[in-house]
């Protein structure tokens, strides 16, 4: 059974490219808009990696994160942290909530797929 990963992204465009590169590289997909339908994706359904948009309108990244590890069900959830704005501060920030990894846009395809594949163990 392929692992899944939800796409949390206010840009729709990045959610469907992001489903295309780990599509393709034989992950299952689910992509959002935001932080509220994050966490309620992750509440109704098993997932395994999320990718994690830092900049939404709404429940930015950090606080989704936040919410994230404070929920038991989902607190060892591998998070990867996704940014155009790749500041140590942001980095740092992210980190101390939990953050398993920060990836900056724009990214690199095999990047993400690697670092989707080191964090699954797959």
């Amino acid at each position: 059974m392929p692992s899944r990963v939800l796409i949390v992204d206010d840009e729709p465009e990045i959610g469907r490219l992001l489903g295309l590169i780990l599509r393709g590289a034989g992950f299952e997909v689910a992509a959002v808009e935001g932080g509220q339908a994050a966490l309620a994706h992750l509440a109704a359904s098993a997932t395994d990696l999320v990718l994690l948009d830092v900049i939404m309108p709404e429940l930015d990244g950090f606080e989704t994160l936040r919410r994230i590890r404070e929920t038991p069900a989902t607190a060892t959830v591998p998070v990867l942290m996704l940014t155009a704005n790749a500041g140590a501060a942001d980095r740092t920030r992210a980190e101390s909530l939990g953050a398993d990894d920060f990836i900056a846009k724009p990214f690199d395809p095999a990047d993400v797929v690697e670092r989707v594949r080191a964090r699954l163990g797959a």
